[in-house]
Parts: C-alpha cells; sequence; structure tokens
C-alpha cells in the first residue's frame, strides 16, 4: 500500500490474493470500473485506487487492511528505511564519562533513531528532487512531517526508536540530528551522571576521603560529614542515596582505606595467572599456619590453682613443594619463629635425602618477608634463588590456599576443630555449644603434634606417588645436591663445649655421651692448637662438623671406628677399616718426613750460601777436647782469626803475561 497523488493505491498482489481473481481484476480495468494508477513491469508493482474499486471489493479491502491509511502513508518510509551499521558500531563502543559503556538496549534504540533519521532524509532529499525536475510547487515541511510523525509507530515495529512523536518536535530533533550528530540521541542522564550536586573536583575529593575513611563509614554518617562541609562551602546537599550511587561509582579508589592493602590487592589489582612447576625441586614456598585445631593445657596461677584452657593451638611451617603440592618438610611450635623456620627446612633437607638417596636444594625458594633480613641467609642455603612473595598479598604464595585445603581435608574432620578464622561466615563455624561440652575430650599438646603429625603422613602418603614420576623427569642442570658439611654448618645442632685435638681426635661429648670422631684430612693434624665446636645431627651422628672459634677452619670428622681385640671376634670390613688407618699414618708419616727434608735441604742451602752463617766445626758441634774444654777452643780459634786480619797486607807487582793492557797488575792478598 502506499499514497500516490493524495489517493491511497493497492498492489496487484494484495488485490489478487484473497479478495479477487486476476481475471475480474483485468476485466473491471478494461471496462474501466477501476483506475489503476500505475502499471507493472521492469521492477515496477502495479497500483490501483483502492476508493475506484466496486463496493463488493472495496469494503473487503477496509476489512482485510483497517490501516489502511496509515500503510499507505508510511509506505515510503518503510522501504527507505535501512539499518545504520556505523551508529551501532558508535553508540558500541562510545564511553560515558565515568568510563562505562551505553547499556546493550539503548545501544540498539539509538541505533534505531539513527536509522530513522536516516530514511527521513532520503525521502525529503528524493521529494525535494522530483519536485525540482517536474517544476511542481515542493510540499510544505509541516506536511512531510505530519506524514513522518504518523508513520513513527508503523517504523517502531522493525525499528525500535524513542524518537518524539510530535511533528514539530521531531522536525527539531532532525535538525539537532543534521548539526550534531549521533551523540544527539543520548540521554542526558548519561552524559551528566547523577553528579550534578557533587560537580567540582573539590566536592569530589572530599566525598572520597569520607568514603575511604577506615571505620568503613555507612552511607548516613558519610552523608552527615558531606553536608557540614556543604554547608560551610556553600555546596548543595546531597542524600544517602546519592552516597551510595558515589560508593559505587568510587569502589576502586576508596577499597584500599576501607578494607586495607592486602584486600585492594588480592580483589582489585591484576593478577598474574601461572603454572606449576613441570618437576619436583624447582620451587619450594613455604610459611607458617596456626592449625586449626584446639588443645588443653593446664597451668598455675598467680594464687596457686591449676587453671585448664583449651582454646589452644599450635603453629605448623610448611615447606611446600609447588610441582604437586608436596610437603616436603615442615616443623610444628608454639609460634612462628626463625628457630621454627629453622626446623622446618632442616626436615626438608632430611625428607629429600629419604625420598631420593641424597640431600637435594631446590631451584627456587619462595617466602613470605617475615624476619626475611635474618633468614634470607639461610633461605639461599636452601635454594639457588630467593624470591621474597610481595607483602600483603597472599595470592603470590602457593602455600597459602594449601592450608584452606589442609583445614578442609583433615582439620574439620576431627572434634577439636577451632573452624575457619574469625572473619568467616558464622554459619560455616562450628557449634560452639557442642565444643564446649567436648572441651575436656581435647588432646594435650603432645596429644595434638601425634594428631598433626598423622595428617602430614597422609598427605605425604596420598602424593607420593606422583612425587616421584615427576622426580624422575629432573633435569640433571636443575639437580642442586646439598653437601653435609653446609647442612651441619647451617641446621647441625652444638655441643655447648669447645674441644681441642687429643691423640685420639676429637672426644665431645653428644646427648650425654662421650663419643670419638676422627679426620682423615691431613692437614687436620697441624691445628692441634685450636679449639673446636662439634656440630652433629641428632638423626646420623656418624659424621660431625669440627669449626674453629674463628670460623675460618672447617673439618668433616667421622666417628672413629672400634677394632676388635681378638682376632676371632673380627667381622667383615673391619680389614679394610684397619688398613684404611695404616695407609693414612703412611700418608701423614711419609707428608712429614717429606716436609723435614725439604726444610733441611733449604737450610743447608741458605748456610752453604751465606759465610756468616757457615763458622767452625765447634760453633756447630759441642764436642770437647781430651780436658773437656769446649769454649777454650772456640775462643783460641776466634782470637787466632783475629790476629790474621791485624797482619800488614803488602802489594806487589805481578807480571802480565797472557793478559791485560800493560805489563804490569797490583794483587791484593786480602782478594786472595
Amino acid at each position: 500500500m502506499e499514497t500516490v497523488n493524495g489517493k491511497i493505491c493497492i498492489s496487484h498482489a494484495e488485490l489478487t490474493g484473497r479478495i479477487i481473481t486476476t481475471s475480474n481484476l483485468n476485466a473491471l480495468v478494461r471496462k474501466g470500473q477501476v483506475n489503476q494508477v500505475r502499471k507493472g513491469g521492469n521492477g515496477r508493482t502495479a497500483l490501483y485506487a483502492v476508493d475506484s474499486l466496486p463496493l463488493k471489493w472495496r469494503t473487503e479491502v477496509y476489512r482485510r487492511y483497517p490501516d489502511l491509511q496509515e500503510r499507505a502513508e508510511s509506505k515510503e518510509f518503510v522501504d527507505t528505511i535501512e539499518p545504520d551499521a556505523k551508529a551501532l558500531d558508535y553508540f558500541q563502543t562510545y564511553k560515558l564519562a565515568d568510563g562505562r559503556n551505553l547499556p546493550e538496549d539503548k545501544v540498539l534504540e539509538y541505533a534505531s533513531n539513527a536509522a530513522v533519521m536516516n530514511a527521513f532524509r532520503r525521502c525529503w532529499e528524493a521529494h525535494v528532487s522530483k519536485r525540482q525536475r517536474t517544476g511542481k510547487k515542493a510540499v510544505a515541511a509541516k506536511e512531510f512531517w505530519a506524514r513522518a510523525a504518523a508513520a513513527l509507530p508503523r517504523l517502531a515495529d522493525s525499528f525500535p526508536h524513542s524518537l518524539p512523536g510530535s511533528a514539530r518536535r521531531l522536525q527539531m530533533k532532525f535538525q539537532e540530528y543534521l548539526q550534531q550528530g549521533y551523540v544527539c540521541f543520548i540521554s542526558g542522564k548519561y552524559l551528566n551522571g547523577n553528579a550534578a550536586k557533587v560537580a567540582d573536583e573539590e566536592q569530589e575529593q572530599v566525598l572520597t576521603a569520607l568514603l575511604a575513611h577506615h571505620n568503613n563509614l555507612p552511607d548516613t554518617l558519610v552523608c552527615e560529614g558531606y553536608n557540614r562541609f556543604a554547608a560551610a562551602k556553600g555546596w548543595k546537599s546531597i542524600t544517602a542515596g546519592a552516597v551510595a550511587v558515589w560508593r559505587e561509582k568510587l569502589g576502586t579508589v576508596i577499597r584500599a582505606g576501607r578494607l586495607g592493602v592486602s584486600n585492594f590487592r588480592n580483589n582489585v589489582t591484576m593478577q598474574v595467572k601461572r603454572s606449576r612447576p613441570t618437576t619436583p625441586f624447582l620451587m619450594w614456598s613455604l610459611d607458617g599456619w596456626t592449625v586449626e585445631l584446639l588443645y588443653q593445657t593446664t597451668k598455675t596461677d598467680k594464687k596457686g590453682h591449676n587453671v585448664t584452657t583449651y582454646t589452644n593451638r599450635l603453629t605448623m611451617v610448611v615447606v611446600l613443594d609447588v610441582f604437586n603440592n608436596y610437603p616436603i618438610g615442615y616443623a610444628i611450635g608454639t609460634h612462628e619463629s626463625p628457630a621454627l623456620i629453622k626446623e622446618a627446612l632442616r626436615d626438608a633437607a632430611r625428607h629429600s635425602r629419604e625420598l631420593t638417596g641424597e640431600m637435594l636444594r631446590a631451584t627456587q625458594v619462595q617466602s613470605d618477608r617475615y624476619a626475611i633480613k635474618t633468614m634470607h641467609d639461610l633461605y639461599a642455603v636452601m635454594g639457588g634463588k630467593v624470591t621474597p612473595a610481595q607483602a600483603h598479598n597472599a595470592k603470590a604464595k602457593p602455600v597459602e590456599p594449601y592450608f584452606n585445603y589442609l583445614n578442609t581435608r583433615y582439620c574439620i574432620r576431627c572434634n577439636n576443630w577451632s573452624g575457619f578464622g574469625i572473619t568467616s561466615n558464622p554459619k560455616r563455624q562450628p557449634n560452639s555449644d557442642a565444643l564446649n561440652r567436648m572441651r575436656h575430650h581435647f588432646p594435650d599438646e603432645a596429644g595434638l603434634r601425634t594428631q598433626i603429625n598423622e595428617m602430614m603422613r597422609l598427605e605425604r602418603m596420598a602424593k607420593y606417588e606422583e612425587f616421584m614420576a615427576g622426580y624422575g623427569k629432573l633435569k640433571t642442570e636443575n639437580r642442586l645436591p646439598l653437601s653435609r658439611e653446609t647442612y651441619l654448618l647451617n641446621f647441625g645442632a652444638e655441643t655447648g663445649f669447645k674441644n681441642v685435638l687429643e691423640g685420639c681426635g676429637l672426644r665431645p661429648t653428644i646427648l650425654g655421651v662421650k663419643r670419638d670422631y676422627d679426620c682423615f684430612d691431613l692437614t687436620f693434624r697441624d691445628h692441634a692448637a685450636e679449639r673446636w665446636t662439634v656440630l652433629y645431627d641428632p638423626d646420623d651422628l656418624t659424621q660431625v662438623l669440627a669449626v674453629n672459634e674463628a670460623g675460618t677452619r672447617r673439618y668433616m670428622l667421622e666417628e672413629k671406628y672400634v677394632q676388635p681385640m681378638a682376632l676371632a671376634d673380627r667381622q667383615e670390613g673391619d680389614a679394610q677399616q684397619l688398613e684404611r688407618v695404616r695407609d693414612f699414618n703412611k700418608q701423614i708419616e711419609a707428608h712429614a718426613a717429606q716436609r723435614l727434608a725439604i726444610a733441611g735441604h733449604t737450610a743447608q742451602q741458605i748456610i752453604e750460601g751465606t759465610p756468616a752463617l757457615r763458622g767452625s766445626i765447634e760453633d756447630r758441634l759441642l764436642i770437647t777436647d781430651s780436658r773437656g774444654q769446649h769454649k777454650d777452643r772456640r775462643s783460641q780459634k776466634r782470637l787466632t782469626a783475629a790476629d790474621i786480619d791485624a797482619l800488614e797486607v803488602e802489594a806487589i807487582e805481578v807480571p802480565i803475561t797472557a793478559h791485560g793492557d800493560s805489563d804490569t797488575e797490583e794483587f791484593n792478598y786480602s782478594n786472595f
């Protein structure tokens, strides 16, 4: 349907579909009873004036198309409208003042507005161009925009828009669109926000400071505080609802002040996505955890009364191999301390030997920053690289979520479980009334240690096979052995006394027992005057480390092998150990003899090359004469030498027969 020269016309397809047959229609046209406004063909549609149809068929047309008038008048706009891809892209990428994008429904609405306006522009330009070509007077703009406004409901079926229904306002919006472009369709509430009362930077800063207060003030108190500033500065007052809007808008800025730096870093800052190490011993992560299990202990107060408490907990430091979260080392204590961390690292070294047959270090050790200055050197011993995690960033340490895993995997099954911590949801905590009734059955400290040890035993057993399968893929360059000397130097226990070298070696008292140790290093016995500190491993006393007082000399000592006196008591290995000692003694004797020979030879060379050191036989040997005198012989020898020195020296001329430039040359006997 469409309007031609003010007449409502219907197409051939619409008439012959269900109203009249083609043969009847053609016959009526030939007889002149129906006015054919436009013939079909060449891509055109045949049109017939509705008012020229006989009453029978005209009535049927109006019955079937009650909106015939509206459809006809909007036909030119419906046929002209088409989507505007540029408008859709513009509104999808548009950024509001607060950084947000437009809602999706608004993007489609504004793009439809642009598409409808483009259709109106094309229709108006085509209408004006046609009138100019034919020389007819152009239709008035008022009439055009009246028809355009009337067509808006019909256009909304395909392009849901929000254009004004008034012809005058629609024309004004069209002019605005021509001047400003797509932005004219964006609502003012998106351009201005709801912040008209908080308009400048100073007002926003005051509101930000109040919202970021560490007491996490409610909206009503923030509103009250801001309005005090507003009254003093002559600003507009705001409501608690406006504060709620600003709280959401400034969420990132105020979070650190309201909830703390840790919360900000864990929930706002960008997190790095990481993959696990491909094999064990590439990275260890360690930290302390207050185990969520309770034990009871009894102490005597100042009045002499025994008081039992049931809310005590122990702390465990875990050294975690991040490959498959295998607890390679751990230690249990009353609180986290450098000593407890050292014990956990010591356990990691010992357990690595149990797993692989040798003590191994990690390629990288990660820790928090607790006592980092004190512990850094020890971390460096256990890892090729030390990488402390960023402060207040729990997500940087893989060991942190592991503690929550232990809590939910093992601790929650125990009757003495204390819960998930004070910041968790109260609904997830254990029944405090039930805990109070069962408190007398809580284990003591020793019982809780046994409980934790069993938990870690089960954890290691569950992950052992996967850990060892990964260990088989460990590259040679990443296999870092921990020498026995380094282990004892850093983790060894001291006897508390100083020891000196005896004929049988060192004899320190370890764990209340006198033990004998010796060293097969040839230079150890050169320092018999030194006082030695002995470092030992309580779990393996076969070797100890001796360190002098200055810390400049270190020797690994072996526990002396005890040989049986009776040959009948000899066992396998005794002969080899005896031969080892004999070979060492031969080496040290040969070494001493060689050094003496070199010293004697060197001294003799110095004496022979220095006349003042040679002297006489009486100077070197204390051998007396037949009368038992030695000093007289030395004195006589010395005086005789003095008389010779006092003789007068006579110079004579000796003829030179073989060489020389002159016939004679003086010869001084003193040079002889």
